[in-house]
């Protein structure tokens, strides 16, 4: 072990996920019950979007096409946006590499990087980096192994790009 690396601690951390709730009819988690440094899991329409929770209700991630047809770097944004209406979980690490004040400054330090790349540099590859050392997406690897994974994940990929072109569209011309 290095001196940039701790100890994982694992308090609060089981096999199961903690599902956080950000719809309106269910309770949210307060943000003190969610572990610093968790990685944290949302579902969209055919796949998963991921960030690290840095405490505080906010959470770094790879915007990559979350949220627009254009790619977008690592940030923070509010539990709440990160979210986008969805539920989240929290993805159990048991055996991280870091700790949880290591993965939030290893978060904090691709602040602004804006290399995204949906097969070898997504938010799920952020996330593991940040816990493990190494980038790995399990996402990329199904759709790369099961090739009917791939082509629903794409299709939807797809959608949501004409969706999110038609959202940008909208917002600019309503801008002014």
């Amino acid at each position: 072990m290095n001196s940039n690396q701790q100890p994982a601690k694992s308090e609060g951390w089981g096999k199961d996920p903690i599902v956080v709730s950000m719809s309106p009819d269910l309770p949210l988690k307060t943000y003190n019950e969610l572990p610093l440094g968790a990685h944290l899991v949302t579902e969209r329409r055919g796949y998963e979007h991921h960030g690290i929770y840095v405490g505080e209700g906010m959470v770094v991630h790879y915007a990559g096409f979350a949220s627009s047809a254009h790619r977008g770097p690592v940030e923070e944004v509010t539990l709440e946006h990160f979210a986008a209406g969805h539920a989240v979980m929290v993805r159990p690490y048991p055996h991280a590499r870091y700790g949880s004040e290591e993965a939030v400054r290893r978060a904090r330090s691709r602040l602004g990087e804006n290399r995204y790349r949906l097969l070898t540099n997504n938010c799920e590859h952020f996330c593991a980096w940040c816990l493990l050392g190494k980038s790995h997406s399990e996402q990329v690897q199904t759709c790369l192994t099961h090739p009917r994974a791939g082509v629903r994940a794409l299709v939807c990929l797809v959608k949501a790009f004409v969706e999110g072109g038609r959202n940008d569209a909208y917002l600019a011309a309503h801008a002014a």
